[in-house]
């Protein structure tokens, strides 16, 4: 696999990383037939396909192929997916009872812990990393300013991704291979400080 966890983290490595060879390129377009064949139940699917990728990419393995055990990737969607309801809500109730300063800061100290919550339940599966607000922040921490690069370039993809809407259902392609970037990218984060802390 020409990039990987050891390549450079740059916006054109990350952009191309879900694109490399054929096989990655269907797993995108799968992931997009999922959104379209089974709504709701795809957009869980793509998540727990993101999380396998980064898992299996964690642990030395081809990130690809990596639409396999379907009810494995449908719980990793959903444990994120209530992890991420878990993080939007306090900031959400605060907005609705007109607690405006304090709902934004919450939600958007939740927009920031969620990478690194998530790039790390893919590598054990392990729910604390997710469900402990204190441990996902001190992940952000830890990830120092490669953190915040690699927050650059998945939202540069995002802005991108909407390109995708001048093709009609081009964007669920497009959103997908921003889903992927965005994986790769924090994945490279994370992966470096692991490697770092083992000396």
């Amino acid at each position: 696999m020409e990039i990987n966890l050891l390549t450079p983290l740059k916006l054109r490595n990350s952009f191309r990383f879900p694109l490399q060879s054929e096989l990655a390129k269907r797993e995108v377009l799968w992931g997009a037939a999922l959104l379209i064949l089974l709504p709701g139940l795809g957009w869980l699917l793509n998540m727990g396909h993101r999380i396998e990728m980064v898992h299996r990419m964690h642990h030395g393995q081809e990130p690809w192929p990596a639409w396999r055990n379907y009810p494995r990737l449908l719980k990793s969607g959903l444990v994120t997916f209530l992890g991420m309801v878990c993080y939007y809500s306090p900031g959400a109730v605060n907005l609705y009872l007109g607690y405006r300063i304090p709902g934004i800061v919450l939600l958007t100290l939740a927009t920031i812990a969620i990478p690194g919550f998530m790039t790390h339940y893919c590598r054990s599966y392990d729910p604390r990393e997710i469900f402990d607000p204190v441990r996902a922040l001190s992940r952000v921490a830890q990830g120092g300013r490669a953190y915040w690069h690699a927050w650059g370039i998945a939202l540069t993809a995002l802005m991108l991704s909407f390109l995708g809407l001048f093709f009609g259902l081009g964007f669920l392609v497009t959103s997908v291979w921003f889903w992927q970037v965005a994986g790769f990218s924090f994945a490279s984060v994370f992966s470096r400080q692991v490697r770092a802390d083992r000396g």
